[in-house]
């Protein structure tokens, strides 16, 4: 396909700079159906997890290593996507975080039931309840990707998997790891129909994470870090289990507890497997 010339911005007052802006806002991101990646690692492993961008900005001024990076650019022209240069003060004006590498794109909106989620035998889950931080939600993905979780669901999410906070606290494993939303209700029941046990992570119990079965089909469910999990998440769970805590409280980040059932998950099955 034949490249077309690029466009250029270099007034912050442009027109499609505030398109970009807004959808900062999840309402607008609803209704285009787009969210923003920004950051050319972040875009990279989209384009790499197969996402096609509507749109992407570049800003060489901004830019780590022009020579090289301006490839990705050139690759996504050639693919026929728009490609609009921007000048470093027009880019500020679009970038949500410090220090922007001169990367931003549309991209698609990621929006997936559970019955989207194509899932091995005996898989592993991570299930996340009413999280309202998307930077909890961004690094429980990198700790997804990193220890090759099958999916994460999030159970009636106070955020959207668009956020661009999401996105940027997963480094862009949004777009590579398996993800889905739905109502607890719903969760329990397709978990049920698969077969799947629900562990609930719980300071209220016993049982420690160490010494509870979690191979096979298994999802690890974890709520807010202020009230944990509901009453009636907990109440739908097969199993409830509790990190060791030795200090003044008795929790801890949510992400952090996920990451550690989750990594006891992969050494048992690891073990398992051998």
């Amino acid at each position: 396909m034949p490249s077309r010339p690029d466009l250029e911005i270099t007034s912050p007052a442009n027109p499609r700079l505030k398109q970009v802006v807004g959808l900062r806002r999840r309402r607008a991101r609803d209704d285009a159906g787009l969210t923003v990646v920004e950051g050319f690692e972040e875009l990279t492993l989209a384009i790499g997890a197969g996402v096609r961008p509507r749109t992407v900005f570049y800003a060489p001024e901004l830019m780590l290593d022009a020579d090289a990076q301006l490839a990705l650019v050139d690759d996504a022209r050639r693919d026929g996507v728009e490609t609009i240069r921007v000048s470093r003060s027009a880019f500020g004006k679009m970038a949500y975080r410090e220090g922007p590498d001169g990367f931003l794109a549309l991209v698609p909106a990621v929006r997936r039931s559970l019955a989207d989620l194509d899932l091995p035998d005996a898989p592993l889950l991570l299930i996340c309840e009413g999280l309202e931080k998307p930077g909890n939600l961004g690094a429980m993905l990198r700790t997804a990707d990193a220890a090759g979780v099958d999916a994460v669901i999030a159970v009636d999410p106070v955020t959207d998997w668009g956020n661009p906070n999401v996105v940027r606290g997963s480094k862009g494993t949004v777009f590579a790891v398996p993800v889905a939303s739905a109502t607890l209700g719903e969760t329990v029941d397709w978990l049920r129909e698969g077969g799947i046990r629900l562990v609930a992570t719980t300071p209220d119990t016993d049982a420690l994470h160490t010494d509870t079965d979690l191979t096979g089909g298994v999802a690890i469910a974890v709520g807010t870090e202020k009230f944990g999990l509901t009453d009636e998440a907990l109440a739908a769970a097969d199993a409830r289990v509790r990190i060791p805590m030795h200090g003044a409280v008795n929790s801890l980040n949510a992400s952090a507890a996920a990451a550690i059932v989750v990594y006891e998950a992969v050494r048992q099955r690891g073990s398992a497997n051998r």
